[in-house]
């Protein structure tokens, strides 16, 4: 038996534009709302975040059960285990609201890697985990500019005490470029680089199961190899979603709490 292989396109999901097209919107104002796969997935998971938690606190009840007892866990992990512990109560429960919303937004964008028609998660491709990373270095600044002024947030931030004076001239802009750029920086790449490394092996193995199977010559039993290799990182990309997720949202209420505490060098 002989089949006929068919090597993995990439190209449409990550290189869209004028090359390669788009699903819909794409002749309207001159293509800037145009959505191609990965964009239409973002919309829809963004959709059922919304209505999970709508429809999940629509009629909230003093003892939760169904949707509500777990959307009221969820929160409370996000705020007992991200917010309150690095930030402490009072501060956890003012910024609480920022990192659930990254946590969850995280969360719901890396859950489509696993879904069979969807099998990638939008935060492969940069926009979202940038647009991301931009709220979290928003609310960072935002955190240390309200409690000592931008100013001396800024000062704070880059200057640390008690070292030679001629010694400012290179740790000013290391702690600059440390703090203001490498911060949000790494927080886009790194959730990228995880979920596009991931849909790259998933799909380098599935194809070669593809390829192996159809071949049928001495090839079909690593075939077999291959396929079980595939279920089992689909397994540990389970684990990735949330861990991601967790990470993303641990490292804004770290860099809040570095912000609101800018003079402690």
């Amino acid at each position: 038996m002989k089949g006929e292989f068919h090597a993995p396109d990439l190209d449409q999901e990550f290189f869209p534009g004028e090359t390669y097209g788009h699903f819909i919107l794409d002749d309207f104002a001159n293509g800037w709302f145009a959505l191609d796969r990965l964009m239409l997935i973002r919309l829809l998971m963004a959709v059922l975040l919304v209505v999970f938690f709508v429809v999940a606190m629509r009629s909230p009840k003093l003892v939760p059960r169904g949707l509500q007892n777990v959307a009221e866990y969820a929160l409370d992990f996000v705020r007992v285990h991200i917010a309150e512990d690095i930030l402490g109560k009072k501060e956890g429960r003012r910024f609480l609201p920022i990192i659930a919303t990254i946590f969850f937004a995280v969360l719901a964008m890396n859950i489509p890697t696993i879904i069979p028609a969807l099998n990638i998660s939008p935060n492969a491709r940069i926009g979202m985990p940038i647009a991301l990373a931009i709220l979290g270095y928003i609310t960072m600044i935002y955190a240390g500019a309200k409690r000592y002024g931008f100013g001396k947030f800024i000062k704070s931030s880059l200057v640390i005490p008690n070292i030679p004076p001629l010694l400012h001239i290179l740790v000013v802009p290391i702690e600059f470029f440390s703090t203001f750029i490498m911060r949000p920086v790494t927080l886009a790449l790194r959730l990228m680089a995880n979920f596009l490394a991931g849909h790259l092996i998933l799909v380098l193995l599935f194809s070669a199961t593809n390829f192996f199977f159809w071949q049928m010559n001495a090839w079909t039993i690593l075939g077999g190899v291959t396929q079980i290799v595939a279920v089992l990182f689909t397994l540990y990309e389970v684990i990735i979603i949330f861990l991601q997720a967790y990470i993303f949202a641990l490292l804004v209420a770290v860099y809040i709490e570095l912000s609101l505490n800018a003079d402690a060098h």
